[in-house]
């Protein structure tokens, strides 16, 4: 997984793959890989991967990198590192859906 501490938060790169049946997290060859239920119309997409991630950090969260691509970086606001390792330990040990 690629974690880099910044000045503004933490920033992880996720690796996004829409039109799912269900939204969901999963750590996959030390990648995390994110099942999204929309299509990647419009940011559509963008917006399920801000809402689902600010609600599973509790926290402020922004796509700072990759708007169309489906490999993106996430901006994670006032989290340590510690934190965001364990919850995303957490989404490999469980999947993380609605």
């Amino acid at each position: 997984m690629k974690i880099q501490e910044t000045g503004q938060g933490i920033v992880i790169e996720i690796l996004v793959k829409p039109k799912s049946k269900q939204f969901q997290a999963k750590i996959e060859d030390d990648r995390i890989v994110v099942f999204c239920r929309e299509a990647p119309m419009k940011g559509k997409v963008n917006r399920e991967l801000t809402k689902e991630f600010s609600r599973l950090f509790k926290r402020r969260v922004q796509i700072i990198s990759g708007f169309t691509s489906r490999q993106k970086k996430l901006l994670i606001a006032d989290v340590n590192v510690e934190e965001v390792r364990e919850i995303l330990s957490a989404i490999s040990q469980s999947r993380l859906c609605d």
